[in-house]
């Protein structure tokens, strides 16, 4: 579940943030404490990948700093403005060097580098949608996405919209890899310790009176997968995406 939406501050604020401008930078009143933006949001995104982004507030990341809380409020205004200036900085993770290859190699290369941010970054995943955060690094990574369905002949709707399909999905499957892991942590049973303790109800569970089909695909289902896995969910959803994608592609 998000914890938290994007856009969430002063938006003329957090543009000046986002793009370094000279009013986000600029003079303030009492000592520095030897901090900058950067460190400030280096801070909060390790605060935000071992404890969950509602660890993070800004008593809380001051703490870590070891600095007042007045101080940091001198460089960003509130949990807001943070929260946007975190998620750009993890997008600028994403894409070292354009995907290659043809356009199938390069949505696949999208959506694995999606999946390796995310598990990366959790809470970048549960970020509630809100509005665009409109960062430098959010916009390289929006037109490495469009260069990837660039001269397929789709339309510049058809490109966007296939660039938010793909991340839709993706941001979807990983949050079964974070609920798989949550589920782990809360009951203190790996997936098989889970289904060692079921078997006994095994019976109930797969009545073939009452769940005829469940009885017939979860047995053989259940041992293939070794239980839920959200990886092999991914790929299995990656692939039948493309081939969705491939039927636009190919109409045109």
């Amino acid at each position: 579940m998000a914890t938290e939406t994007t856009s969430g501050g002063d938006l003329a604020r957090t543009m000046d943030l986002l793009w370094r401008s000279p009013a986000a930078e600029g003079p303030r009143p009492g000592p520095r404490a030897g901090l900058d933006l950067d460190r400030v949001v280096t801070a909060a995104v390790a605060l935000a990948d071992r404890e969950g982004l509602a660890a993070v507030s800004m008593r809380r990341l001051a703490t870590e700093l070891g600095v007042g809380a007045m101080t940091l409020y001198t460089h960003v205004p509130g949990k807001g403005e943070l929260v946007d200036l975190m998620l750009d900085a993890v997008l600028g993770e994403v894409y070292p060097e354009p995907p290659a290859g043809d356009w199938r190699a390069r949505l696949t290369a999208v959506a694995r580098a999606n999946w390796d941010l995310y598990v990366r970054h959790p809470w970048a995943a549960s970020v509630g949608s809100g509005r665009p955060v409109l960062g430098p690094n959010l916009m390289r990574k929006y037109e490495v996405e469009l260069a990837a369905v660039d001269g397929l002949g789709l339309s510049e709707v058809e490109m966007d919209l296939v660039v938010t399909l793909l991340g839709g999905f993706v941001r979807g499957a990983v949050g079964g890899l974070h609920d798989k892991d949550a589920a782990e942590r809360e009951s203190g049973l790996t997936e098989n310790e889970w289904w060692a303790a079921v078997e006994p109800h095994v019976e109930r569970v797969f009545d073939p009176e009452r769940f005829p089909t469940v009885t017939r695909v979860g047995p053989v289902a259940g041992p293939e997968l070794g239980g839920y896995s959200p990886e092999r969910s991914f790929e299995f959803g990656l692939a039948r995406v493309l081939d969705g994608i491939a039927v636009l592609v190919e109409r045109r």
